[in-house]
Order: C-alpha cells, then sequence, then structure tokens
C-alpha cells in the first residue's frame, strides 16, 4: 500500500493524532519512537499498520518488524513527518485499542507477600502528567491503573509518549463510573494523596493490597473517593513550593510502597 497524497486513509490516521472521540470510533491510536512501539510489538498489542516514509533507508529495526507486518504502508516523506510529528521519524504505527473493562487489572487479592498495587488518576487534565504517572505506576511495581470521569486520554500521542511506552506494559483502563471501581475495590485499602492530610507517606502501610488514588491536578479527589479512602496521606515538602505535580507526588508514593514491600524485615 502505498500514500502519496492527502486520501482518506491518511485524513483518517491524521485525525487520531488530535481527535478523540475518532480514535475511539476507529478503536486506533498511533503510536510513535522505537521504544513505544517495540513494546507495544513486544506485549502483543494489535498493530494494524506500520507506516514508513518512501526512499529513506531505514535502520535494521524498523526493516526486522516491517517484515512482520501483512500489509505495510509506503508513504510520501512530508506526509509521514506529519503522522511521526517530527521530520527523521522512521515508522509509525497504527495500533488497537484495548477494551475499557476492569478485569484486565484483575482481581486476586493474595497473601500479603504478594500484595498487589494499582493506582486511580482521577480526572486528569494534561495527557504529559497521566503517561508520566503510567511510566511511574510500571516501573514501581503497580499492577493497573485506572482512569476515572471526565479525564485526559491515555491513548492520546503526548500521553503515550511521555509514559516512554509503559503504557503497552501496564494495563490502563478507563472508566466513569466510580461506583464501579470502588466495587472492583473492595476487597483493597484505598489511600488518598492530600497536601492537607496528618499522616506522612512514610508512616502510612503500604504493604497490603492497596489502591493509590491521585487527585484532579486542580482540585484534587472527588468528594465519592475522598469518602471512599481508608486513609489519606501527605508528602512534607519544604521550599517555596506550595505543592507537588500530581504525577510528581504520585510517584513518590509509589516510589515509598516499592521501598516497604522490598525491604527486609528486622
Amino acid at each position: 500500500m502505498k500514500i502519496t497524497t492527502r486520501n482518506a486513509a491518511f485524513q483518517q490516521w491524521q485525525a487520531l493524532l488530535t481527535n478523540r472521540n475518532k480514535r475511539q470510533r476507529a478503536g486506533e491510536f498511533l503510536v510513535q519512537g522505537v521504544r513505544p512501539i517495540s513494546l507495544a510489538v513486544e506485549h502483543g498489542w494489535e498493530i494494524r499498520q506500520l507506516i514508513f516514509p518512501a526512499g529513506r533507508r531505514l535502520s535494521e529495526w524498523a526493516a526486522t518488524l516491517l517484515d512482520k507486518v501483512v500489509e505495510p504502508v509506503e508513504m510520501a516523506p512530508e506526509l509521514h513527518a506529519e503522522l511521526g510529528e517530527k521530520s527523521d521519524a522512521e515508522l509509525v504505527a497504527v495500533v488497537g485499542l484495548p477494551p475499557d473493562r476492569l478485569d484486565r487489572l484483575g482481581h486476586h487479592v493474595p497473601d500479603r507477600a504478594g500484595a498487589p498495587l494499582y493506582v486511580l488518576f482521577d480526572r486528569p487534565t494534561s495527557p504529559g502528567n497521566l503517561g508520566t504517572l503510567i511510566r511511574s505506576a510500571d516501573a514501581f511495581g503497580a499492577e493497573g491503573l485506572v482512569v476515572c470521569g471526565h479525564a485526559a486520554d491515555p491513548y492520546d500521542p503526548r500521553a503515550v509518549r511521555a509514559s516512554t511506552g509503559s503504557i503497552f506494559a501496564l494495563p490502563v483502563v478507563r472508566t466513569s463510573a466510580t461506583a464501579e471501581v470502588l466495587e472492583w475495590a473492595a476487597p483493597l485499602r484505598l489511600v488518598g494523596t492530600d497536601e492537607r492530610a496528618t499522616v506522612d507517606v512514610a508512616d502510612a502501610d503500604l504493604r497490603g493490597p492497596t489502591l493509590l488514588l491521585v487527585g484532579n491536578e486542580t482540585v484534587g479527589l472527588s468528594s465519592a473517593l475522598r469518602q471512599a479512602a481508608d486513609e489519606m496521606v501527605r508528602i512534607p515538602i519544604g521550599g517555596a513550593a506550595s505543592s507537588l505535580n500530581a504525577a510528581a507526588a504520585a510517584t513518590i508514593v509509589l516510589y515509598e510502597a516499592a521501598r516497604q514491600r522490598t525491604r527486609r524485615e528486622p
């Protein structure tokens, strides 16, 4: 398949860069960059097309991936640069969206030694923050992440880039049904973050089955999630900063959970 003009296929893929509704209707999104594309392939995501620029000498990595695709797409370099959002992009992948079902996250609660850790991000507004938190959750051993409410899209190219491909390794589920999430999370201990909380994060017990609740960047957690929380924790800070970025704060709590879970008991 060769594309040299702004035909219907190109326009549909171009819309995936900025239009969440069209991503949802098409059931697919664009992935840019070597690491994210490699992780999508490694973790078995549905690669619908791999788009490469015509007339360019490709790396061994790109050539190997193209050999695995039934119908690679050759595209005029200037059009390919628009989809890749950079002139030197080798490949752009069109990847199928996974289902937004909470059972993708698992629902077993084993004993304390293998206690699961999940994250819920309540109504995030920034794709960059969302992608950063997906990356941190993956790095510190979380088993899944829930994006709750009217929120940034984890399949926005900015979120995918910020996750550096972790979105393909960590199950991420979107939902607007807070009650459904709370029912799913019933066996878990819910720990929220709040700068006004009285318990320092280092003093909280994060070793058991836990769902970490992270609030919206501006208004924090919804009242329903705040009321459902078993404990609220704070991160002591100093300097001129009045608070931490939501993704940064959550990363600190995730690190503390990982530290508690891996340290040797005296």
